[in-house]
């Protein structure tokens, strides 16, 4: 929680206009959380697009201090940032295996998640080239239908056992479609198929809830639970809660506040018109922080806001690149001047009702962040 304007502006770098604030004792706090919630199933850590944009760097060493072994990443590059970091850990890319990494693979010990019969046959291959059985985990496609082997490619490997013999296979996954809705009845027609098509495959452990998967019940934690979203204090589940805290908040400082008169228009393309003598504050945050451009906001819609004290106060116009503008009309004076802080994200407007103004999800608010915003950490876990 930002305090006043002199205690917050004494921590940060002159100049500074955005800034999120991380609370890495919190994120600590929800992974024990979200472990003990899926117990006995081991609890990773997806730590992919760097943290959910709160800092890979900072983020990975807290969750291994709190105790957590496994992380999931999307990309290679991650998985060698994970390493550097966490020098123990299993980690696993779910991007899988591309041509030419699996002497990477090896060098830095991470673990492919290997979605087609092709990746599956090249990294056995690999095995038998160098003389090592190298780790993976395999995707099944229960159907959600991006990445995974199909039924068709699980039965040849059930049949054909030898063309996993060279892989040390340490998990097998899939990936819920509809987790984020409770009550669809497909979340229980993939469990089905997930356990119908991994009986069919050498004895592994299993993973199938990520962050709202976990809110299904004990039936789809299996051996292993990967929450992302929830460990940064998401909320992915549009039924049910998830018992975690909020991790992050991110304010940006307003510029300037001017009056205008009825009729008057409000930034590019004049799509706002003030109905009545308005006061327009100009907040220092715009598509190019992250903040999207379809919580613009023409006459009759309201599409983003932010709040001042706890108070909400909508934007009108476009958002730009660097700018959004906002009608503080409805607030005391005192409550929205130069130099002040506009909650984006906190107590008042939490990621899910920031990404719903916006027409996207919490996930896509969070990870869009840009580098622009300073990032300050509290707390290590």
């Amino acid at each position: 929680m930002i305090g006043s304007r002199q205690q917050h502006d004494a921590a940060l770098p002159p100049g500074t206009t955005g800034v999120i604030r991380i609370d890495l004792d919190r994120l600590a706090a929800n992974w024990r959380v979200l472990t003990a919630l899926g117990r006995p199933a081991e609890c990773a850590a997806v730590v992919k697009a760097d943290a959910y944009g709160l800092g890979a760097i900072r983020c990975i060493p807290a969750l291994a201090t709190a105790g957590c072994g496994t992380f999931f990443v999307a990309r290679l590059e991650e998985a060698i940032e994970v390493r550097a970091l966490a020098p123990d850990a299993v980690i696993y890319v779910l991007d899988g295996l591309l041509p030419g990494a699996e002497h990477v693979y090896a060098r830095i010990r991470a673990r492919p998640v290997l979605s087609s019969l092709e990746e599956v046959l090249a990294f056995a291959a690999f095995g038998r080239a160098t003389g090592s059985r190298p780790a993976a985990a395999l995707h099944i496609c229960s159907g959600l239908n991006r990445l995974g082997l199909p039924e068709t490619d699980v039965l040849t490997l059930s049949q054909e056992p030898g063309r996993l013999a060279q892989i040390d296979l340490q998990l097998i996954m899939s990936h819920l479609a509809s987790a984020d809705a409770g009550d669809d009845p497909r979340n229980a027609q993939q469990l089905a198929t997930f356990q119908s098509l991994r009986s069919k495959l050498p004895v592994a452990p299993a993973s199938l809830a990520a962050s709202d998967g976990m809110m299904l019940g004990p039936a789809y934690y299996c051996d292993l639970t990967r929450p992302g979203y929830a460990l940064y204090g998401g909320q992915p589940s549009g039924s049910l809660r998830t018992p975690v805290d909020p991790v992050v908040t991110v304010h940006a400082r307003v510029l300037q506040v001017r009056d205008i008169a009825v009729g008057a228009s409000v930034g590019y393309s004049g799509i706002w018109t003030a109905a009545r003598p308005s006061r327009i504050a100009t907040i220092a945050a715009g598509y190019a922080d992250g903040i999207p451009r379809s919580g613009s906001a023409p006459n009759g819609c309201e599409n983003g806001a932010v709040a001042f004290s706890g108070i909400l106060a909508p934007v009108v116009g476009r958002v730009s690149m660097d700018l959004i503008t906002i009608d503080v009309t409805d607030l005391e004076p005192e409550t929205c001047q130069p130099g002040d802080w506009a909650e984006l994200i906190g107590p008042t407007i939490t990621l899910e009702e920031a990404g719903r103004r916006a027409g996207t999800i919490g996930y896509e608010i969070l990870t869009r962040l840009s580098r622009r915003f300073y990032r300050m950490y509290s707390g290590g876990g």
